[in-house]
């Protein structure tokens, strides 16, 4: 099925956002990113993954922290998208309308990707210190909040100290963004682990709607986290996983990250998408359908 052709007043890495007045409906594409660029080949199903996921998670959590959705039924958005209902169907949501705040919301209970590069360094991560002798994929004694500037399309996300986030958007602010991540992360964690899935670590976004803070574009998803099959978990190695990390491990092997990402091989894209597919099953006990074909 073609993408839409009504222009996006909003184009990301992975979504697509359109202005509904007084609301937003965001289009979760196929489209993949790894180390901040948009490769050039799409991952089957991976928006309706994204999206069903994302939903999920808001649901199960939504007396926790209220969320942005309005409805995920293409029959309730605006008219002018009725005759993309197919395409729609199971990849899009209609949202609330949010003053989205400039942080990307962190949470880490392992310490792996960029956390252990600076903790190799200089045993902290985003400037809290932690214990010696800790290894890649070790379980923190707890799980720590480490933010990270939102960068534009191209750029590279800065993390950032607690410290710093408060100088952002004010001390109070901050203290909700970080209790409000950890209270979502332990939470989605302790599911998790009865699914046989451990949270390595997530990213979360959030909003401001009538003054109240929200999580808003994704929740938990394997391209806003890193989920490791519990099974076989041993720390001192990197771990298998359920996300994109398959597609960065493949990069980092075959391109020099100069100029731009090369094309995936077949079974890198198919492997991807049933790592995707697979997360989806086992998170929500429901075997992965596509709604509608992508």
């Amino acid at each position: 099925m073609a993408p839409m052709d009504i222009r996006p007043d909003s184009h990301g890495k992975v979504r697509d956002i359109y202005d509904c007045g007084d609301s937003l409906l965001m289009v979760a594409s196929d489209r993949i990113s790894a180390f901040d660029f948009i490769l050039p080949d799409e991952i089957p199903h991976k928006g309706e993954v994204l999206t069903r996921i994302s939903a999920f998670w808001f649901d199960k959590f939504a007396d926790l922290v209220p969320n942005h959705v309005i409805s995920l039924d293409p029959a309730d958005f605006p008219k002018e998208f009725a005759p993309y209902a197919d395409y729609l169907t199971g990849r899009s949501m209609l949202v609330k309308k949010a003053q989205t705040l400039p942080i990307e919301c962190i949470v880490r209970g392992y310490l792996t990707g960029s956390g252990k590069k600076t903790y190799d360094l200089d045993g902290t991560v985003c400037g809290i210190r932690l214990p010696e002798g800790l290894t890649e994929a070790s379980q923190l004694p707890e799980p720590i909040f480490t933010p990270s500037t939102k960068a534009e399309l191209g750029d590279h996300d800065e993390n950032i100290s607690f410290e710093r986030c408060a100088q952002i958007v004010g001390d109070d602010l901050a203290a909700q963004l970080r209790d409000a991540s950890l209270a979502i992360y332990k939470a989605a964690a302790e599911y998790a682990a009865t699914r046989g899935i451990i949270i390595a670590d997530t990213k979360f976004e959030f909003g401001l709607i009538d003054g109240q803070l929200t999580i808003i574009d994704e929740c938990l998803t394997p391209d806003s986290s890193r989920f490791w099959p519990a099974e076989g978990y041993a720390p001192g190695a990197v771990q298998p996983s359920y996300d994109k990390q398959y597609v960065r491990d493949w990069l980092k092997a075959n391109w020099d990250m100069t100029g731009e990402p090369p094309h995936l091989p077949a079974e890198v894209i198919a492997g991807t998408a049933s790592r995707y597919q697979e997360a989806f099953q086992i998170i929500t006990g429901t075997e992965f359908q596509p709604m509608k074909e992508s």
